[in-house]
């Protein structure tokens, strides 16, 4: 049983009834939803979360990427930022540890929260081989599967899958002349496990197993951009959209068992081709919940590049994708601190809220109408309440110990809006 498979029958489950009443709709139109496949509820049947919706009309979602690497692996800092960022709005969090210790850390993290949990069942794969004193080359097809399998039983409600880079692919990706090929951990993983081993991706050529194992536990594919552009130079090149064409056929294997399914989409894309990229992913892969990493709009502002994807973010949304992947000021350059964590969410919650307005998302628009009147009203605290981050806003507000509430340092006694009050 999964959600979809239940849309698909007319029975309403618990999940579809939370998630029309978060976005304030109807139940039918997220039955329809699922059962077409253009909304995802991401819940493992073995794990019990918050039910979130993403897809088709409804309030775009954030997800927030935390996790250790093979240098750095503090357990209760993760922990930290996955709380912190859940605080802070995100609506999913995705565990990318690669240390050694990947296993505790992702039982501890999925222990901390009640939001959907997602992962790269590769990066488990690869790291044991290492562990076992080997390269990730060396992996299995079994390997691959029984991470899969695992991770499944442990409850992970998404998994990135690069299901869509096949050896056609991966030869013509080594005849196109990218600027920066490959940046995509996972799909790196398997083009290299392709050329070493001389066999096709497991995931592709097994996927009728993957989707067996989806749909006993009810695992929402997230079908993973192996070929995302890593630099605005390579953006919406052949390499990019004949995998996309790829996955659009596995979309819809996928949802015609029953199988919830997203697709991973770019990435690094320049402003003018962020729509086209929207619309090219829902005419190829069937209306499919789309999740895209930002996009970053310029590759010049490494420690802003929650700022580049905030722009990028916003016209994504407001164009088509549905899950936004937090980027912070780290990208590119460390692990995210807390700060940092805090950051990338807020920017992301700012791109969503601009994407839902122009969208026209009555949830959206109630939230704007009640800070316009907190501000026309000088309520300070009903401002801070509205506010992505209260604690920035009420230290802006109280750094010059002001004495009268009708006015700010910026304008003081020349305020329009308390000059003009009562008047218009």
């Amino acid at each position: 049983m999964t959600q979809m498979t239940e849309a698909k029958k007319g029975n309403i489950t618990p999940e579809m009834k939370a998630v029309a009443e978060f976005e304030k709709v109807d139940v039918d139109k997220i039955l329809k939803g699922l059962a077409n496949g253009t909304i995802v509820i991401p819940k493992n049947i073995d794990r019990e979360t918050k039910a979130c919706g993403i897809g088709q009309g409804l309030s775009t979602k954030i997800n927030a990427n935390i996790g250790s690497s093979n240098q750095i692996e503090e357990i209760d800092l993760e922990i930290k930022k996955a709380k912190l960022a859940v605080d802070f709005g995100a609506d999913a969090i995705m565990d990318l540890s690669t240390g050694p210790k990947l296993l505790e850390f992702r039982e501890k993290i999925m222990d901390s929260v009640d939001v959907p949990i997602g992962t790269v069942p590769i990066y488990e794969a690869g790291v044991i081989k290492l562990n076992n004193g080997k390269e990730i080359i060396d992996m299995d097809e079994d390997d691959i599967f029984n991470s899969i399998i695992h991770q499944a039983r442990d409850g992970v409600d998404f998994m990135t899958l690069h299901c869509g880079i096949n050896c056609d692919l991966v030869d013509k990706l080594q005849k196109a002349k990218r600027m920066m090929g490959i940046v995509s951990r996972g799909g790196t993983f398997l083009a290299s496990w392709i050329l070493h081993n001389e066999k096709e991706n497991p995931l592709y050529a097994n996927y009728d197993y993957l989707l067996e194992i989806a749909l006993e536990h009810d695992i929402t594919l997230s079908l993973g951009d192996g070929l995302r552009p890593g630099c605005l130079s390579d953006a919406t090149d052949t390499s990019q959209i004949q995998e996309l064409v790829t996955l659009g056929t596995l979309v819809k294997r996928a949802q015609e068992l029953g199988v919830q399914t997203m697709v991973e989409g770019p990435g690094h894309v320049p402003l003018n081709q962020i729509k086209s990229n929207m619309e090219i992913q829902k005419t190829l892969c069937h209306g499919a919940p789309f999740y895209v990493l930002g996009p970053i709009v310029t590759d010049l502002a490494p420690g802003y590049d929650h700022i580049t994807s905030a722009i990028g973010g916003a016209i994504a949304a407001s164009s088509g994708a549905d899950f936004l992947c937090y980027v912070t000021p780290a990208e590119h350059l460390s692990l995210p601190s807390l700060e940092d964590v805090k950051e990338g969410v807020v920017a992301s919650k700012i791109a969503a809220q601009a994407a839902d307005l122009a969208l026209g998302l009555e949830t959206a628009w109630d939230k704007e109408v009640k800070m316009a009147t907190a501000r026309k009203n000088f309520d300070w605290e009903g401002q801070f309440n509205l506010a992505f981050d209260k604690a920035k806003a009420y230290h802006y507000r109280n750094k010059c110990e002001l004495k009268d509430d009708e006015m700010c340092s910026m304008c003081g006694e020349y305020c329009a809006v308390k000059i003009a009050k009562g008047d218009f």
